[in-house]
C-alpha cells in the first residue's frame, strides 16, 4: 500500500470537494476510535476549517479519554482545527424515558436504543454543520459500509461525504500510523460505543476485521461449504451479515409508476 500517496489523494479530494460544494470545511464526530481519528487527521491536512465534535452518551470513560487526547493532539498540530463538546446524555435519557416500552414484549428495544444514539449524534452533527457551513464527514470504512453494514442507517451512515469508505479497516490502521494518530487509539480494541456495557465490534459481528476482509474478497460463486474450519465459519458469518445489510448498502427502493398512468 502506498500510504503517503493515499493520504495525499484523500486530502486533495476533500479539499476539492469542499471547494465545489462552496463550504468552509468539515465537521467530524470524534468517538475515540480509529476511523474518526484518521478522518479528522485527513481533514485537518486540507487547511480548511475543521470542527471536531465530541458527543458522549453514557460513554465509557476510556472512550472519552481517547477522544479528548486525540482532539488535543490534533489541535496542537493544526491551527485550523477547533473542537466542541456536546453532552447528549440528558437528551438521550429524556428520549429513552419518553419512548420506554416493555422489553419482554419488544425484545429489539436495546438495539433500537443503541441505534437511536447514533441517530441523535447525526442530528447534532448536521445542526452544527449547517450553522458553521461545514460538511458532515463520514468515518465508515469499506468493510463496515459495503461489506457487513456495521453502521446505523441514518445514524453514522447519514453523512455528506465518505473519505475512507474505499479502505479496509487494516488499511485505515496503516494510515493511522503514517498520520501519527496517538498510540492509545491505534491500540484500542474497536467498538461502536453505542451500548451501556462494553461490546467490541468483533463480539457483535462474530468475526474480526481481518477475517471479514478475507471473506469480502471471496468470489460470489464460492460457498462456505467449499472451506474448512474457521474459514467456513467466517464466510458464513460474512454472507449472513451482508445479506441482512442490503437495505443499508443499496439505494432506497423507489416504486416506478408507469408514466402513462401519471399523465
Amino acid at each position: 500500500m502506498q500510504t503517503q500517496a493515499v493520504i495525499e489523494h484523500i486530502v486533495r479530494w476533500l479539499h476539492d470537494y469542499a471547494g465545489q460544494a462552496r463550504v468552509k470545511g468539515f465537521i467530524v464526530g470524534i468517538s475515540g476510535g480509529i476511523d474518526s481519528a484518521v478522518v479528522s487527521a485527513l481533514a485537518a491536512r486540507t487547511g480548511l476549517d475543521v470542527l471536531l465534535l465530541e458527543m458522549p452518551i453514557r460513554q465509557q470513560a476510556e472512550q472519552i479519554d481517547r477522544a479528548q487526547q486525540h482532539i488535543a493532539d490534533l489541535q496542537s498540530r493544526f491551527a485550523n482545527v477547533r473542537s466542541l463538546r456536546v453532552d447528549l446524555t440528558p437528551a438521550f435519557n429524556c428520549f429513552a424515558d419518553t419512548v420506554d416500552v416493555n422489553e419482554a414484549e419488544y425484545p429489539a428495544k436495546q438495539l433500537a436504543l443503541a441505534n437511536s444514539r447514533a441517530r441523535l449524534r447525526m442530528l447534532t452533527l448536521y445542526y452544527y454543520g449547517q450553522i458553521n457551513g461545514l460538511l458532515v464527514t463520514g468515518t465508515g470504512n469499506k468493510i463496515e459500509d459495503f461489506g457487513v453494514g456495521f453502521f446505523t442507517k441514518y445514524g453514522d451512515g447519514g453523512v455528506d461525504i465518505s473519505p475512507i469508505a474505499d479502505l479496509t479497516k487494516t488499511q485505515v490502521y496503516r494510515l493511522a500510523e503514517s498520520l501519527d494518530i496517538i498510540e492509545a487509539i491505534r491500540k484500542a480494541v474497536p467498538t461502536d460505543g453505542l451500548w451501556d456495557t462494553e461490546r467490541t465490534d468483533e463480539q457483535q459481528m462474530g468475526a474480526s476485521y481481518p477475517e471479514l476482509e478475507w471473506a469480502m474478497d471471496i468470489p460470489a460463486d464460492k460457498q462456505p461449504e467449499d472451506f474448512e474450519g474457521r474459514q467456513r465459519e467466517v464466510l458464513a458469518i460474512y454472507r449472513r451479515l451482508n445479506r441482512a445489510a442490503q437495505h443499508k448498502i443499496q439505494p432506497i427502493p423507489v416504486c416506478n409508476v408507469p408514466k402513462e398512468w401519471l399523465a
